[in-house]
């Protein structure tokens, strides 16, 4: 099968589907440093450098010597996610970033390959966006355009830790195909609490014990973040801190309601890191090494990503950690490219009113720590039961 690649960045999904055993044809990439990524590591792939508002499905095929349309199976793509996180200001389609994902739809529509895949987050589907008829979900506006360009599609609300990464981080994952077959996204492979035929979630310790590092580049804190993150032990966060200094390190932020728990967040060898950010040395969404006080260098969150250790990241450090941070981690495009060629196996069809499900496929996976005395206490199974973190 052979793909082409929209919004592809560090190419985390391409990579993911390479292991898979689609063959990507070329990616279409605006961001300057993730070219040089894609061009340093693929130097013999076509990278279309262009603004994809501006491009025509035709003029993606012509750049790379295609004339028949039927000789691409797959258009795939992770649009800009900033304008639907939950950790922003989900401003929608009003963001011009919002509206990409519709630029998606049409490239496929112009392309018209048999399959899509759209990764996206969670805060695509509960996004609420004005029209000129009132508001209406975002979601469902998608799902009308999908199927009016003669798609039936499949949302997965999945979890990278169910599946190898050891990270928790929750995605959506559209898959579409225009044969009226039903998609199935592989099972879990690790869990928790596994079955005869699953594994532990891989823990941080996993990847950080030994750890070669390929790219020891790093936004580091600053000597007052590394004051207040002395005080937090591994697996803590704010809440470990004495009452005194969390006023002082916090200001007006200690007054907000909710949990803040990535505050003066350290990391724990003993569980699956969060989701990995782009500017891992903020104090509010902090990704503290779990024994050294620095952040996380850019091979370490590399490897957390699922990305091979010979994939190398060009730019300057926050480049790096910007075209990591908003990767697909590689394990999940795997799994995609997996349920796609499941589908071309796949002899049985849909109903005529089945044109569209949803599936959770344990996508909401917390990490069980909890605070009690200024110590991090941890139901991890790799621990002993409620027992506080060393």
């Amino acid at each position: 099968m052979k793909a082409i690649s929209l919004f592809s960045g560090a190419m985390g999904l391409d990579l993911g589907l390479e292991q898979a055993g689609i063959e990507i044809m070329c990616c279409v990439e605006l961001d300057s440093s993730a070219v040089k990524t894609i061009n340093n590591n693929r130097p013999d792939l076509p990278v279309i450098r262009e603004d994809i508002s501006t491009l025509k499905g035709n003029y993606i095929l012509s750049k790379i010597g295609i004339s028949d349309r039927s000789n691409i199976n797959i258009v795939v793509g992770g649009p800009p996610c900033q304008a639907f996180s939950i950790i922003g200001r989900r401003k929608g389609i009003k963001d011009l970033r919002g509206k990409l994902v519709f630029e998606f739809l049409r490239i496929v529509e112009e392309i018209n390959p048999e399959y899509f895949i759209m990764e996206n987050v969670r805060g695509l589907h509960s996004m609420i966006v004005e029209t000129e008829n009132g508001k209406k979900s975002l979601y469902d506006m998608l799902i009308e355009k999908i199927i009016s360009i003669g798609y039936v599609v499949d949302t997965f609300f999945v979890n990278a830790v169910n599946y190898g990464a050891p990270q928790i981080r929750e995605r959506i994952i559209m898959i579409g195909n225009r044969l009226n077959k039903k998609a199935e996204f592989p099972s879990p492979t690790h869990s928790d609490k596994p079955n005869e035929n699953q594994k532990y979630f891989r823990n941080l310790g996993d990847v950080l014990i030994d750890f070669k590092d390929p790219d020891s580049d790093i936004m580091d804190f600053s000597e007052r973040k590394k004051k207040y993150l002395s005080y937090v032990p591994e697996g803590g966060n704010w809440r470990s801190m004495p009452i005194d200094i969390q006023k002082e390190s916090m200001g007006k932020s200690w007054y907000l309601k909710g949990g803040r728990s990535a505050y003066w967040r350290r990391l724990s060898m003993d569980s699956p890191a969060p989701t990995i950010v782009t500017m891992p040395n903020h104090a509010s969404t902090s990704m503290c090494h779990p024994k050294q006080i620095r952040a996380l260098t850019v091979g370490e969150c590399s490897a957390i990503q699922t990305f091979p250790s010979h994939w190398k990241f060009i730019g300057t450090p926050a480049e790096k950690y910007r075209q990591i941070g908003n990767a697909v981690p590689v394990v999940l495009g795997k799994m995609a490219g997996i349920a796609i060629q499941n589908i071309s196996k796949s002899t049985k069809l849909r109903s005529k009113m089945d044109n569209h499900e949803i599936i959770h496929i344990r996508p909401h996976v917390r990490t069980r720590q909890y605070y009690k005395a200024g110590k991090v206490y941890s139901g991890s199974p790799y621990l002993s039961s409620q027992q506080p973190i060393k």
